[in-house]
């Protein structure tokens, strides 16, 4: 039972979450990229890389995420499958922010070690929760299997390492992005194995503010206690999925400048 501010928040929010919650977020959110797409692994590709970029502006996210699949033939999947050190070669020039060629060259290596010898991402991210575990236990085991590939260590910061107190946004992101359906369409609903009760928000300096405001998170710094705790509050209005307040937290602070 939740007391009766907490009621009043869970109403506002609620209103938000409706009025965001619509195709038309899909229009200026990098998670357009993967809805080109109607093959499962297509999803998953586009949607990884997508949301790995997903900082800084978003038409340049979108754009820069544009050109990845573009330059996959628009088929993410089946260039994972097939590309060889010659198909690789043309990422050398990607850049997105500190995301640089090398980096690039290195996560479609990693993610062609994924899907050839550990049966997928949607396996690697589930396995720790089909034995009992945490999303935090899921994302450390993701992070060591995407790491097994040989890389620069300059490839580490662009994945998330919770053992470090990191926020984990974009892996969150994603996760969210492939496990939470609903009847507005904006996210995809693809993996089964992960309940939307186990999801945490993906803390961004817009969700963090608005939280502030409304006396959802009192930590100050955005890292992973921060999104424990926020993502705690938001399991109170609504235990089953949590993540869905991320539409109002988002659109309260990027849309409406509250």
């Amino acid at each position: 039972m939740i007391n009766n501010k907490l009621a009043d928040i869970a109403d506002f929010l609620n209103e938000k979450y409706i009025r965001y919650n619509t195709p038309e977020f899909i229009l200026s959110d990098p998670i357009q990229i993967p809805h080109r797409f109607t093959l499962k692994e297509d999803i998953e590709i586009s949607g990884f890389l997508s949301s790995t970029i997903a900082w800084g502006q978003r038409k340049s996210i979108i754009k820069n995420a544009d050109r990845l699949v573009s330059w996959m033939d628009n088929s993410p999947y089946d260039f994972i499958k097939n590309a060889n050190e010659n198909d690789f070669e043309v990422f050398s020039q990607f850049v997105h922010r500190t995301f640089n060629g090398h980096d690039c060259i290195f996560f479609l290596k990693s993610l062609q070690n994924i899907y050839k010898n550990h049966n997928g991402l949607e396996a690697v991210f589930s396995k720790q929760i089909k034995a009992g575990g945490s999303m935090k236990d899921a994302f450390i085991y993701f992070r060591n299997i995407f790491f097994e590939t040989e890389h620069l260590s300059r490839s580490e910061k662009h994945i998330a390492n919770v053992n470090k107190n990191s926020a984990a946004k974009r892996l969150n992101l994603f996760v969210m992005w492939m496990v939470r359906q609903d009847n507005s369409g904006v996210h995809f609903g693809l993996w089964k194995d992960i309940a939307t009760s186990k999801l945490f928000l993906p803390l961004d300096v817009h969700t963090a503010n608005v939280g502030r405001k409304l006396n959802l998170l009192k930590r100050k710094q955005n890292d992973w206690k921060a999104v424990e705790e926020i993502t705690s509050v938001l399991r109170q209005l609504d235990p089953n999925d949590p993540c869905k307040y991320d539409f109002a937290l988002f659109g309260l602070g990027v849309f409406e400048k509250f």
